[in-house]
């Protein structure tokens, strides 16, 4: 595997909710946890028109400020397939103004940087994204095709090889044998060519009418149902990464405040309640709820004290329950 290149670029998005806040942590977290890293720092803001019935731009001058202080470059971005009706869409947009050629890692906007960037050994030539994930998509109908039809399906249209795709040491028909991302992070050498692709494929499973998808909900899937098809297209796959780095020692997608208190590590918690403590942060975060009161009022330790992280629940839905009972769901 090859190392890293001397730079590469990130992209976040952020726009007038609470992903303007998120980025400013991203942003924060990022110059705490990785002084190494020399790449761009991309803010991608999707801008007004008509897929989105209010203007999505970060307009709040204390989070712009904050972000400039960080080394943050606001990145502008037309959206013209997307949009209000699927706003996750913005990661696939947002590529195609980044600078073409230059290799690039995506975040999911709710992800803290907990380690050194650099120290990560990316291979830009072939793709990869988090295999954080849960067999999400597709849910085989009573009569319809199972996993193995569907999938096959989606690489056929595309003129892909289906078989390579596959994980022998998983059973035919269970989720993890087919190539499933969590598209919380990607990387690639070119975000031009990578973002032309998503978005083609995206677009045609969106828009197409194709048989076996019958009954599949694709809101808010797409965008990991497009994912594998495209990493595979250029030549990457399941094991473009070491176990361990990306959704580990290096970073932590949390999804939600309420849930990295219940569920992640003592590190990933001393980051987030390091990097709000500057005043310059501290200001700008107060103005979100939830960073307000369980990050910078400390709140959250009555989430942590909950729970056992080496004997978490199951499920999901049994954590947010006991969070919710205790007045402390916030969001």
């Amino acid at each position: 595997m090859q190392a890293s290149p001397a730079t590469f670029n990130i992209l976040i998005i952020g726009q007038n909710n609470r992903l303007q806040y998120e980025a400013l942590l991203f942003a924060a977290s990022l110059r705490h946890s990785a002084p190494q890293f020399s790449g761009r720092l991309f803010v991608g803001v999707p801008q007004k028109g008509p897929l989105w019935p209010q203007d999505p731009s970060i307009h709040d001058a204390d989070v712009l400020h904050a972000l400039q202080q960080l080394g943050a470059e606001i990145l502008p971005f037309e959206c013209n397939t997307f949009g209000a009706n699927y706003p996750i869409g913005n990661k696939i947009e947002a590529l195609l103004a980044m600078p073409e050629g230059e290799p690039f890692v995506f975040f999911d906007t709710d992800t803290l940087i907990t380690g050194e960037l650099a120290d990560v050994p990316f291979d830009f030539e072939r793709p990869g994204a988090s295999l954080r994930v849960e067999g999400t998509w597709p849910k085989p109908t009573l009569y319809g095709p199972g996993h193995e039809g569907i999938w096959r399906a989606l690489y056929d249209r595309f003129g892909l090889d289906f078989e390579s795709s596959l994980d022998p040491g998983q059973p035919t028909g269970y989720w993890r044998h087919y190539l499933y991302f969590n598209a919380g992070y990607f990387f690639y050498k070119c975000p031009r060519q990578f973002g032309e692709r998503y978005l083609d494929y995206a677009r045609a499973i969106r828009d197409e009418e194709i048989p076996e998808l019958t009954g599949q909900v694709l809101n808010p899937w797409l965008d990991q149902v497009a994912l594998p098809l495209v990493i595979h297209s250029f030549g990457g796959g399941r094991d473009a990464l070491p176990k361990g780095l990306l959704d580990g020692s290096v970073s932590c997608h949390y999804h939600l405040f309420p849930m990295l208190y219940a569920r992640e590590s003592d590190h990933v918690v001393e980051v987030l309640e390091t990097v709000v403590t500057p005043n310059k942060i501290k200001k700008v975060l107060k103005a979100y709820e939830p960073l307000k009161k369980l990050v910078i009022q400390r709140k959250g330790a009555k989430i942590r004290a909950l729970f056992d992280r080496d004997n978490l629940p199951a499920r999901e839905q049994v954590i947010r329950k006991m969070i919710k009972s205790k007045g402390l769901w916030l969001r």
